[in-house]
């Protein structure tokens, strides 16, 4: 199981949110570069991304340090958060980034999400937020009518090589994550799905690995030191053994 140390980025900083709030929101970090090359340091190989005024506003204000991430580790990079435009993938992946994360554009735009599909490949992953079995958009500010099992459907029968799957109502509460959702996804879908969301303890890691998810995003207890990235990593790789 791949392990994804998350950084989300606000005002240039690294921050996290309690279940999408933005007015409930901690500071960890000054300088994104240098986080992400302490995750590097301790054995990360990936890095879960997202611009959090990107994603409420759909522009791309976090742009510069995300090059600045990618230009100072070596870590494959995802993004995610303001990404609804063809030219704006373009610009991520030339900056070098692995992979773009379609989210808003997803749900909005099912026609664009299959042709960037087709067209950019293992490049384009697709972000689904679920709050109580609906996918949330524009930086979980509002609840469409989408189900999960409708963009999950959709999106395999579109060719989609990755699925982040972030459970809105566990995320950033440190009460660990969606064990049955992940569970059931894994089992139903044959795209590779990632977990995101309450991923509170290496209980939670060692949980989700075995249920033979592809991957797991590890946010908040990295930068509380409820969970050790080093310790996470090994389980995942002992699961993939």
């Amino acid at each position: 199981m791949k392990i994804f140390p998350a950084i989300d980025l606000r005002g240039g900083k690294v921050v996290r949110l309690l279940k999408g709030d933005y007015d409930k929101m901690t500071v960890y970090g000054e300088d994104p570069a240098a986080v992400a090359a302490e995750f590097e340091e301790q054995g990360a190989e990936f890095l879960h991304a997202v611009d959090l005024d990107g994603a409420k506003d759909g522009d791309t204000p976090a742009f510069d340090t995300v090059r600045e991430i990618v230009s100072r580790s070596g870590l494959k990079v995802e993004i995610g958060g303001g990404i609804r435009d063809e030219e704006t993938i373009c610009r991520y992946l030339d900056a070098g980034v692995f992979r773009v994360i379609l989210g808003t554009a997803a749900v909005e735009r099912p026609a664009f999400t299959a042709e960037m599909i087709r067209k950019y490949g293992e490049k384009i992953a697709v972000g689904v937020d679920l709050s109580e079995g609906m996918a949330a958009i524009r930086g979980w500010k509002e609840v469409s009518e989408v189900s999960a099992d409708e963009i999950f459907t959709r999106l395999c029968t579109d060719g989609v090589s990755c699925v982040i799957c972030t459970d809105i109502d566990k995320d950033g509460a440190m009460k660990g994550t969606n064990r049955a959702l992940y569970r059931s996804l894994s089992a139903r879908y044959s795209t590779n799905i990632v977990a995101s969301g309450g991923v509170s303890t290496l209980n939670d890691v060692k949980a989700l690995a075995e249920t033979g998810i592809y991957g797991a995003i590890i946010g908040k207890a990295l930068y509380t030191g409820d969970i050790d990235l080093r310790r996470a990593i090994e389980i995942g790789k002992e699961a993939e053994a």
